[in-house]
């Protein structure tokens, strides 16, 4: 515990800081609430994410044999560009976390007669396949920066709790009982002296 002058200033500034603790205590709980519920919901976001990841690959499943085609799959691969991830940001409980607005694909443009009925779907299936991943990624980005969050309020919280606002309602103690000491003292010597000074007059 740290020194402190055992004085009404001192008290004053002792109240003063404790008053604070207790404005700003309920705010921090508050954040960590917000904070836990939001990576909650980020990781619902992230599984939901991965189940469409799934059932795109089941739906792929399913083109495996186009895709053992090594021209379609060179005309696919070679002709299917990303051009660009296109991020967001929003503000969660006082942190800019990033968003998934979309990814942008640069197409060539074939000649329908000499591209399969498949191929159509089978690159709009990819560019699922990329976008789903991009968002994935910008998830537990977000998730990252939430939880790294919720670590510092956390351990504000607890300063708070256990450690600031304790300390302070003890040095509060400590020097009530030290003013009402000195104000004991100074009424029992006020008496002394009364005392004395009317033994002196007698």
């Amino acid at each position: 515990m740290s020194k402190i002058k055992l004085t009404k200033t001192e008290l004053k500034a002792q109240q003063e800081s404790l008053r604070q603790y207790l404005r700003f205590l309920p705010t921090l709980q508050l954040k960590k609430q917000q904070l836990q519920l939001e990576i909650r919901l980020s990781r619902e976001r992230l599984e939901e994410n991965r189940r469409a990841e799934d059932r795109l690959e089941e739906q792929l499943a399913a083109w495996i044999g186009v895709f053992a085609d090594e021209t379609m799959t060179r005309q696919l691969c070679n002709g299917l560009r990303l051009v660009s991830i296109r991020r967001g940001s929003m503000n969660i409980a006082g942190v800019m976390v990033p968003t998934f607005d979309g990814a942008d694909f640069e197409v060539p443009v074939l000649d329908p007669v000499m591209t399969g009925w498949y191929y159509d779907e089978s690159l709009e299936a990819l560019k699922n396949a990329v976008s789903l991943r991009a968002a994935g990624r910008i998830i537990e980005e977000q998730e990252r920066l939430l939880s790294r969050e919720l670590r510092v309020t956390t351990q504000r919280v607890n300063l708070f709790e256990k450690v600031k606002i304790p300390e302070c309602r003890e040095n509060i103690r400590r020097i009530r009982v030290q003013i009402s000491d000195q104000e004991t003292a100074a009424v029992a010597r006020s008496k002394i002296a009364k005392e004395k000074s009317s033994e002196a007059l007698i």
